[in-house]
């Protein structure tokens, strides 16, 4: 049997982002419409953007993947080994392995909402409620935010939760979440490829829709932004006290629309 190849990501031994150097590659963004696309068959599709280091606190690792694709001959895979600490108010101890899109950083600038965000994802993990009335467990597949910082100060997620439900979170404010709508009723299916698409409005007015395989699974508004989204990253971001768990994302599109 043939075997299976893997690229793995760049190492890299900064802690921050505002350590990643280069330019990323004018061709990503379409001037006509200002979208990305990213189908993960290149590292050099983040050229410029800051990547989790490879085994980031040595549980967390990535790479482009030939093992399960959406679409193409890679697909991005990234996987837990082990748990960490728990996080403190001094020390966020998060499993983290992905790379950033950090469209400040472009030609054109951070892109003004409202933004369509379409990407495929495949899941395998367990994510239990907390029998200690500590953290329950929870996986994040996208973050976003307004600040071109390093800070990420203010940010929006799609996350899922133990029970099974694709969730914003951060809404309407940071910390919090108050959902205008929140289905009860549609879970996640792990372990096939299924389609997330976001929107997103920054500024006045704000507020994201989520949709899983066409369908509403939660819609919330969203305060104290300013109309543009300047980061956002994909992959993996889940609590620490997992010891396992692999997920795959391929054919990502963000694209600025009326």
């Amino acid at each position: 049997m043939k075997a299976k190849k893997t690229i793995l990501l760049p190492l890299l031994f900064m802690s921050c982002i505002h350590f990643c150097t280069g330019e990323p590659r004018k061709q990503k963004i379409k001037k006509t419409t200002k979208e990305f696309r990213s189908s993960f068959e290149n590292v050099s599709d983040f050229s410029g953007y800051y990547l989790t280091p490879q085994k980031y606190k040595g549980t967390s690792f990535h790479q482009l993947s030939t093992a399960n694709v959406h679409s193409g001959k890679y697909a991005h895979k990234a996987w837990i080994d082990g748990k960490n600490s728990p996080s403190t108010i001094f020390t966020n101890n998060n499993h983290r392995a992905y790379p950033t899109v950090q469209l400040h950083k472009n030609s054109l600038g951070s892109f003004k909402t409202p933004c369509s965000i379409t990407f495929w994802v495949w899941l395998d993990i367990e994510l239990k409620q907390s029998t200690t009335r500590s953290e329950d467990d929870w996986f994040s597949f996208a973050t976003f935010t307004d600040d071109e910082s390093d800070r990420w100060r203010r940010t929006v997620l799609v996350n899922l939760n133990h029970k099974g439900f694709v969730h914003l979170q951060h809404v309407p404010n940071q910390g919090k979440q108050e959902h205008i709508f929140q289905t009860q009723t549609i879970t996640f299916p792990q372990k096939q490829w299924v389609e997330l698409k976001v929107y997103l409005k920054f500024g006045a007015d704000g507020y994201a829709k989520v949709w899983q395989d066409g369908q509403l699974v939660s819609h919330a508004q969203i305060k104290n932004t300013t109309n543009k989204l300047a980061q956002a990253h994909f992959g993996l971001y889940c609590s620490p006290q997992l010891q396992s768990g692999v997920v795959y994302n391929d054919d990502l599109t963000i694209r600025s629309v009326e």
